[in-house]
């Protein structure tokens, strides 16, 4: 498509000399020009064609001046339209003003043509320029827009009320994620199984951005439908992993910590699928690691066999799930908030509520951080259990 270029002069022989000098332009479609004799006309026709991009303009012309229509044109905050100024040798006072009033450049009479082409060409280049990183601009608008919304979906899908049961006195179960980017690959869920039972899942899928994002909703829900059976933990990673090698793309995977809780007891049947071991923390702080019994990361290798393992919570004893995000935290200095001071935090803070014994983990993992921008998703997730009522 051709560049418009609206010639404003009230001289009759400049229209010739301009058709002439680019005639070649004209018949490649490069160049097409319109034509006013003064800044009323001029008006008139940036009213009747929107797609006229580049003005020339005199400065001396009845009814309107060119200064004059400068003014005018900037009204119209059009940021598409450049403007370039006529103006006769040393009237410096004229091109000043012009400039001031938005014209991209000048060019000085009698017109040397050699020079206007150049102007001509430098003039629609800047404004090329200008197009792309508005379209640019509009583009990451766009995905911005885009990412919210997946944001909103994601987090949608998470749990999100808590207390999650209010009517069951035995236990409470408080959980959050803030991913690094606007969506991430952690995932965490809890559900009841039955009356009794509770299943419990934390996971982190490999990689960043959006396509850990979809791993990971497809990845939480293949886990709480396999789960929804009741089936062993062992037996529901063993199925979950044999489904992603199937269906995933290559290099992604999720590691996986499932577990189902009994309420009744206190009992928790449990298995690691290459997850970080959670803790226990009991009523005075001291603090253990979970036996690391399981297997693999799910989605890589198909017909692997897990293990499944039990441990009892003893009444005001928690169970804390977490991700990477938490122990490979880092401060301007390259050090990892690592897996000592995540356990110090949770001592210090294991005689709240576990809403606060959470977020407190969070305020010490960003103070920590010290401004340093979050490379993972953080995610935690804890269980206390109160025994029963």
């Amino acid at each position: 498509m051709s560049a418009k270029i609206l010639v404003v002069d009230d001289e009759p022989d400049l229209e010739q000399l301009i058709l002439q000098k680019f005639r070649k332009q004209i018949r490649d479609q490069v160049f097409s020009f319109v034509f006013a004799a003064n800044g009323v006309e001029a008006l008139e026709r940036l009213e009747e064609d929107e797609s006229i991009e580049l003005i020339l303009t005199d400065i001396n012309m009845p009814e309107m001046d060119g200064l004059t229509l400068l003014t005018r044109i900037k009204e119209k905050k059009n940021p598409l339209l450049r403007s370039v100024i006529v103006s006769a040798y040393g009237d410096i006072e004229n091109i000043r003003t012009a400039m001031n009033r938005g014209a991209f450049d000048f060019v000085i009479k009698p017109i040397d043509l050699n020079d206007l082409e150049i102007t001509v060409e430098k003039s629609l280049l800047d404004l090329q320029t200008l197009k792309e990183a508005m379209s640019s601009r509009d583009q990451l608008m766009f995905i911005r827009h885009e990412l919210s919304i997946a944001t909103d979906i994601q987090l949608s899908i998470l749990p999100k009320t808590f207390p999650p049961f209010p009517d069951r006195k035995e236990f409470d179960i408080y959980a959050k994620m803030i991913p690094a980017r606007e969506v991430g690959g952690d995932l965490y869920d809890f559900f009841p199984i039955d009356k009794h039972r509770i299943g419990c899942i934390i996971g982190d899928v490999s990689g960043k951005g959006i396509p850990a994002a979809m791993f990971m909703a497809v990845s939480k829900t293949l886990l709480k439908a396999t789960a929804l059976k009741g089936i062993p933990p062992d037996s529901c990673l063993e199925i979950v992993n044999n489904i992603l090698v199937d269906e995933s793309v290559a290099s992604m995977f999720v590691t996986v910590f499932y577990g189902i809780f009994d309420s009744r007891n206190g009992s928790l049947e449990y298995c690691n699928g290459g997850h970080n071991p959670p803790f226990i923390i009991a009523r005075e702080g001291a603090i253990r690691q979970v036996e690391n019994r399981g297997g693999v990361f799910l989605g890589a290798v198909k017909n692997l066999e897990y293990e499944s393992n039990i441990l009892t919570l003893q009444p005001g004893e928690t169970l804390f799930l977490y991700t990477d995000g938490v122990t490979e935290a880092m401060n301007p200095d390259d050090d990892m908030f690592e897996e000592q001071r995540t356990q110090e935090s949770l001592q210090r803070h294991a005689g709240l509520g576990i809403e606060q014994l959470v977020e407190n983990l969070f305020v010490d993992v960003q103070a920590f951080a010290a401004g340093r921008e979050q490379s993972d998703d953080i995610t935690c997730l804890a269980l206390r259990y109160f025994g029963k009522k």
